[in-house]
């Protein structure tokens, strides 16, 4: 065994809380390593390619990049920072041999940073910290390093690791120093420290090929495309491999690599063979899959891999049948629906998408909320059309048949006068309050222990009680027992009892039995949700309702009524909002809220069994 080290090669993986600036330090680093073209327009945040992820300002699936430093070539990986996506992160740090913490030097260490930082301790990696953004009002770079600190003791760093180096900088104006009395220069001081600290990859050269397949991309041409690095020997463009599995000793197949690529700057480029410790992305093997070990035949050894974390959210995806089905998507039928659904498990290993009795109904699994309402988007602008069900936890049960249900951390952010609001708000879904600490700024922050159950549908209304001043932050704990019923909504809807088109005149009159969500002119049918009830329960009203004519009353003087202007729902407000009995209908147009039975006196039999 003759172990070799490539010394012109670094691999490293950005982690860190969501909005902390790992996408923007990734730019800066992309434009100060000459990765452009002095002409070349750039956007801003450019790793963020996919268009939800440059609206909502989130990184979804993680992404590869390389530059080149002094003759080195350091692979970049940048990661997700919600929760949601945590699957992503855990299966990159495979990939590295270190990591770069980014933390904000204002808001300090938060719960994906413990997260994140926890797998990476756990896996031995060297860590580099940068303190970002302090720049920023209110910054307090030295009390975030000891927070930093605290926390990996917590942790249980080993002394090497809590002997890691400190940098600061502001992604977005592409500086780093290594003091804070520093001139602010570039991003120098970053590049060096990744070449002193970060080890070179190591591995066998004249071992069988070893590659780990970490992430998967998906190309309509090509197909799978699997990512990893090669761990030891070589693997070549022809080559025949093994593709072996150590969670499934099933998986066999011996088949060929047709196409290699490694990454420079934003492309990948074609190569005909790669060496210990490059990140190459592998074509032509159908049915590659996260944590399958791409080998030598003969010499099919898998390597070692976290299981990836198992779904804790559900929700139904159903064949739209409102009466304004089919009006406004391309794709409607169960066919074209599931097809879809199918083909998004070739990317995101986090899903599941299973068939229900009913052949109009698909049961979706994801890691949160926020994961399955990044598929519904998606799904609507491509043309798709469907309804949604409420989302729901998913239980389990222990070996006394005792029902278990995922438990979150949450860590909420409010000025002093609202905590009081929180604490109620949170109690009453069965949160239980673990700590609370005062910032420097005079923010209060709130740990809680809470069901996952408790948070679905809870943003809105924490928003609205805290004037949109609250910010809540949640990872998931694990499994403990039921903790009770809670009640989701404490208002009814205003349900509509009529087809037809909202007017003025109708809409004036149900305004005064709550909140509208449409205005005038809108399509609505029996059984549609158009508002919400002041009152606890539900209230049907015809908002098409036109006043009656005489020679006297005409319909000009509708004018005179005045609308309170509707409270429009995003999708992650709607999905929010929808309770059990009732659905989403999801159009490339449109959202509506609906009930599950439109017909009103079916609606009522149903409530009395």
């Amino acid at each position: 065994m003759s172990v070799i080290t490539r010394e012109d090669i670094r691999n490293i993986a950005i982690i860190a809380h969501v909005d902390h600036g790992k996408t923007t330090l990734v730019d800066g680093m992309l434009r100060q390593s000459g990765a452009f073209r002095d002409n070349q327009e750039v956007h801003e945040r450019v790793m963020d390619s996919g268009d939800i992820e440059r609206e909502r300002g989130i990184t979804i699936l993680s992404k590869n990049t390389a530059i080149t430093y002094k003759g080195i070539k350091i692979n970049i990986i940048d990661t997700p920072g919600h929760a949601d996506f945590g699957g992503e992160v855990e299966r990159i740090l495979k990939m590295v041999n270190g990591v770069i913490l980014l933390v904000d030097a204002f808001e300090g260490t938060m719960p994906q940073t413990r997260f994140v930082l926890k797998k990476a301790l756990d896996m031995n990696l060297p860590v580099i910290v940068c303190i970002n953004k302090i720049d920023r009002p209110g910054a307090r770079p030295e009390e975030v390093v000891d927070e930093t600190l605290e926390l990996m003791l917590d942790l249980d760093a080993s002394e090497e690791q809590l002997d890691c180096p400190f940098l600061y900088a502001s992604a977005r104006d592409g500086y780093c120093v290594r003091d804070l009395n520093d001139e602010h220069v570039d991003l120098k001081p970053l590049f060096d420290t990744i070449l002193d600290y970060i080890p070179a990859p190591k591995g066998d050269p004249e071992k069988g090929t070893q590659v780990l397949i970490s992430t998967i991309d998906y190309n309509e041409f090509v197909g799978r495309i699997g990512i990893g690095k090669v761990d030891n020997g070589s693997i070549s463009v022809n080559q025949e491999i093994m593709r072996v599995n150590y969670h499934n000793p099933d998986i066999h197949e011996k088949t060929k690599v047709t196409k290699l690529y490694t990454f420079d700057g934003l492309k990948k480029v074609d190569v005909q063979k790669a060496e210990i410790g490059d990140i190459v992305a592998i074509s032509g093997i159908g049915d590659l899959q996260i944590g399958d070990t791409i080998c030598t035949p003969g010499d099919d050894e898998p390597i070692p891999f976290q299981k990836i974390s198992e779904p804790t959210i559900a929700m139904n995806f159903i064949v739209n049948d409102s009466p304004l089905a089919g009006t406004e998507g391309k794709y409607c039928t169960s066919r074209q629906i599931r097809d879809r659904l199918m083909r998004e498990l070739n990317t995101d290993v986090s899903l599941r998408v299973s068939d229900t009795e009913n052949t109009d109904t698909f049961r979706v699994a994801g890691r949160g909320e926020l994961h399955l309402s990044v598929l519904i988007e998606k799904m609507r602008r491509e043309g798709y059309e469907f309804a949604v069900s409420k989302a729901e936890v998913i239980m389990k049960k222990d070996e006394n048949g005792k029902k278990l249900e995922p438990i979150e951390k949450a860590y909420v952010d409010v000025p002093q006068d609202f905590s009081g609001t929180a604490i109620s708000m949170l109690s009453e879904r069965k949160g239980e309050l673990l700590g609370m600490t005062t910032l420097s700024d005079g923010t209060c922050r709130l740990e809680f222990e809470i069901p996952a159950r408790g948070l679905i549908g809870f943003h809105g209304p924490f928003l609205t009680a805290t004037k949109g001043t609250g910010i809540i932050n949640n990872v998931f704990d694990g499994y403990a027992p039921y903790k009770g019923d809670i009640a989701y909504r404490k208002n009814g809807s205003l349900v509509a009892f009529e087809p037809g088109e909202a007017v003025t005149y109708g809409l004036f009159a149900a305004q005064e039995r709550g909140a509208l969500f449409i205005g005038p002119g809108t399509k609505v049918y029996a059984g549609m949700v158009v508002g919400e009830s002041s009152r606890g329960e539900e209230i049907e009203i015809n908002v098409c309702k036109t006043k009656h004519l005489t020679n006297t009353r005409t319909s000009s003087s509708d004018e005179a009524l005045t609308l309170t202007p509707p409270r429009i729902l995003s999708l992650e407000q709607a999905m929010d909002y929808i309770d059990t009995d009732e659905l989403l209908e999801v159009t490339p147009k449109t959202l509506r809220i609906r009930k599950k039975i439109l017909d009103s006196r079916m609606r009522k039999r149903s409530n009395f069994k």
